[in-house]
């Protein structure tokens, strides 16, 4: 077949675009950017169109037609195929994956398909058995329905079936007998196609701006096509209320559409409903909490026209919209912003370019910037405005240090010097406190789990038998899990290692803090946050919404509930442990500390009643914890960004992350010194452009049973490094045995 030609990108880990022959029937509907269906190989296949070819891949052969091109307009406007011709160039990928992992699931098949409603089944508890005699008395001989009975209690009453019986280890048979016996229920609940259809949209609150404000959204409105501005703003200080009026006069002065970008999925409902009380129905909600049924409407609303406002994490930033006007990324500091699979973008990067390809304008905010995009700003390639004071001329709250190390409760009994290794007496004390007063208070502790890992009196540790890192025990349901590969084995009583009759649980995690807490204020309504009691769909929104409405006295999480929430009757925050992280080896640790203090201290007094902060640790002279304390951003910048001259790291350099993995850990070796043979004459001829360290073992050398082995690249300039590594990929062979694979992280933000 002649005529007509186009470069079609597939989804296959391969550089290179396919030839195919475009049908008369089609020429007006086959333009760059549209998804086309294709004869490849034995099957069919959904691919893109990236423009005309001249047809010299083929040599002699045939250009094979497209089938089909299922869609009225383009998938990809110009500016986001360009986005997405540029992260395969930056992050060395193959631009048929990266166009795929822009697409809703369900557009990526080879036949264009609705996704039909569907329905999940939900346990739900019918009965409340309030007194411990009831529970006994029913559940004599069934501790495992007592065990899920109370498991529901803790996730607000009900769960999906899939999550109970998938994530967290129960039977059917056992959700069965818990229906048996009258105290729950299983229903067929419809998955709604618009996750926020029936979630009212708050009235818009009256706002006045301060002088600071005036002057960011001033400079905003005037920046100019493809700006980027660093919004440095302390905790309370409205730079929500700023990116509202900037969407305002973006949406309703200049006719154009907008993008916002949250870090976490917990934080998405909150501002949605911030920006559905301002702009209603324009607003769609894109993140990977949501059905594919969700996600496609969503995504079909916003290349309509229908709906103007994209709210989500990561992937929101490829919305298709249509005359972009700005792009928030709110919290701009934070690591989720990071894919951890290939294409491994980070968003806040993409935003910046997508842009920079669309004229549109960039907002980056946070407390807590990033170092990268502080240099950035201090040398001009950012413009950054400042929010120096809380809305409405409020305080920062005050914070106290309390030293675990004298707080050991020593000479008492060891149930007491164990409950002060979680709960310290001024900690306790202030919690009373609030209790007493009506007021609520958040605890952080970033550590899932009932404790962090379990050992015989030899000190022999159960360890993941596909990772190397140690089991974390759960109580409810009881198990030992490894978080990496989700590996789960019933708590032994014998060490395998030694035969030892005894086992010890080492450490704390959340699980085991809500147990205490319970314990210590009985008449306290709890409710723990963190990664087990959130993969509900709407179980961010639940609790969320339970804490807005004051049904819950003391909220208990993870690193989820340290950024962007906004309660003003919690005056008391606690941080359990503040060492965790502090020591990793990683050259941001110090830096991700600062962020989470700073962020989790700035949870508390944002109303009229003021706040304070309890942070427990044994490191209080670290200068993160120091500077946390003192609310100063610039002082740890001063102090961290020396450290990352000598040895460089970020932001004084750019990083690539190469990891050799496969079964065999000699092999893995072998092959990583090998890369390592490879790199270093090519480096050479660099002159001295790109630095190679390594190789060595990566901190956490085995992963789902994959020995791994990692070499890291440091340059100054970003196009040598992109030379080398895409060389590297295309012709260093690995080796055939022991199922031996490559794989580079661009800007890493670990090197774990």
């Amino acid at each position: 077949m002649t005529g007509r030609l186009v470069d079609v990108a597939l989804p296959l880990p391969l550089f290179r675009a396919f030839t195919y022959a475009v049908p008369d029937g089609l020429r007006h509907a086959v333009m760059p950017g549209a998804r086309v269906v294709v004869p490849f190989r034995n099957r069919t296949a959904m691919g893109i169109v990236l423009g005309e070819s001249s047809g010299e891949s083929l040599g002699a052969a045939e250009a094979k037609a497209i089938i089909d091109s299922p869609d009225e307009q383009p998938a990809f406007r110009p500016d986001l195929l360009a986005v997405g011709r540029w992260m395969a160039d930056y992050y060395i990928s193959p631009v048929g994956l990266v166009l795929r992992a822009a697409l809703p699931a369900a557009m990526g098949r080879a036949r264009r398909a609705d996704p039909p409603l569907r329905t999940q089944r939900v346990l739900r508890l019918s009965q409340r058995l309030d007194s411990l005699m009831q529970r006994d008395a029913l559940f004599r001989r069934a501790p495992q329905q007592r065990a899920l009975y109370e498991l529901l209690e803790s996730l607000g009453g009900q769960s999906t079936v899939a999550h109970l019986v998938e994530r967290l280890g129960c039977t059917a048979s056992v959700v069965q007998g818990l229906v048996k016996r009258g105290v729950a229920e299983v229903a067929q609940e419809p998955v709604d196609r618009d996750p926020f259809l029936t979630r009212a949209a708050p009235p818009p609150a009256a706002v006045t701006f301060s002088d600071a404000q005036r002057r960011a959204i001033a400079a905003l409105r005037r920046g100019a096509p493809g700006a980027t501005f660093l919004l440095h703003g302390i905790t309370g200080s409205g730079k929500t209320l700023v990116y509202i009026e900037f969407l305002r006069h973006v949406l309703h002065d200049r006719g154009q559409s907008a993008i916002v970008l949250v870090p976490e999925i917990a934080l998405t409902p909150q501002t949605v409903d911030r920006f559905r009380a301002v702009f209603g129905d324009l607003v769609a909600v894109l993140h990977s909490g949501l059905s594919d049924g969700e996600r496609y409407d969503a995504w079909r609303a916003l290349q309509r026209g229908d709906k103007r406002i994209a709210i989500g994490a990561r992937s929101a930033v490829f919305a298709p919209l249509a005359n972009l006007g700005a792009i928030v990324v709110d919290e701009e500091h934070e690591a989720t912003y990071k894919q951890g699979e290939a294409p491994r973008y980070h968003a806040r990067e993409v935003a910046i370019v997508r842009a920079r390809e669309a004229g549109a304008v960039v907002v980056l905010g946070s407390a807590t910037p990033s170092l990268e995009s502080w240099a950035n700003a201090q040398s001009g390639k950012y413009t950054l405005l400042s929010l120096p004071a809380r809305v409405g001329g409020g305080a920062l709250p005050g914070v106290r240090i309390v030293d675990l190390r004298t707080e050991t409760g020593q000479g008492a009994p060891a149930a007491v010097q164990a409950l002060r290794r979680i709960l310290s007496v001024p900690l306790e004390a202030a919690l009373h406190d609030r209790l007493a007063r009506g007021e609520q208070s958040l605890l952080l502790l970033n550590r899932r789990g009932f404790a962090n890992f379990v050992t015989c009196p030899d000190g022999h540790v159960v360890t993941c038998p596909n990772c190397a890192i140690s089991l974390t025990y759960h109580r409810a349901p009881e198990r030992l899990i490894c978080h990496y590969c989700q590996h789960a084995e019933p708590l032994g009583t014998t060490c395998r290692e030694c035969g030892a009759e005894r086992m010890n649980q080492r450490g704390i995690g959340t699980q085991q803090v809500e147990r205490l807490l319970i314990e210590r204020f009985p008449s306290a309504r709890v409710a723990r946050m963190d990664v087990d009691t959130t993969t509900g769909k709407w179980a961010h929104a639940e609790i969320l919404d339970r804490v807005g409405s004051g049904e819950v006295d003391i909220l208990l999480g993870t690193q989820m509930i340290a950024k962007g929430l906004d309660f003003p009757n919690v005056t008391l925050v606690g941080v359990i442990d503040a060492d965790i992280g502090i020591n990793l080896p990683d050259f941001r640790a110090s830096e991700r500390t600062f962020q989470l203090l700073s962020q989790v201290a700035g949870r508390a007094g944002r109303g009229p009643k003021g706040g304070e902060v309890f942070i427990q640790t044994r490191t209080p002279g670290h200068h993160a914890v120091v500077c946390a304390i003192e609310h100063d951003y610039l002082r740890f910048v001063g102090e961290e960004l020396p450290a990352r001259e000598s040895p460089p790291y970020p932001p004084t350099l750019r990083l690539a992350n190469v990891v050799i993995s496969g079964l065999d850990e000699l092999a893995v070796a072998a092959c990583a010194q090998q890369a390592a043979d490879w790199l270093a004459p090519r480096i050479e001829t660099l002159g001295g452009d790109v630095t190679l360290v390594g190789p060595s073992p990566c901190p956490i050398e085995r992963i789902k049973g994959r020995w791994r082995w990692h070499l890291v690249l440091k340059a100054v300039q970003s196009r040598p490094m992109t030379q080398l590594m895409r060389a590297f990929l295309t012709r260093f062979e690995l080796p055939a045995a022991h199922d031996m694979r490559v794989t580079v992280d661009r800007d890493p933000v670990a090197l774990l």
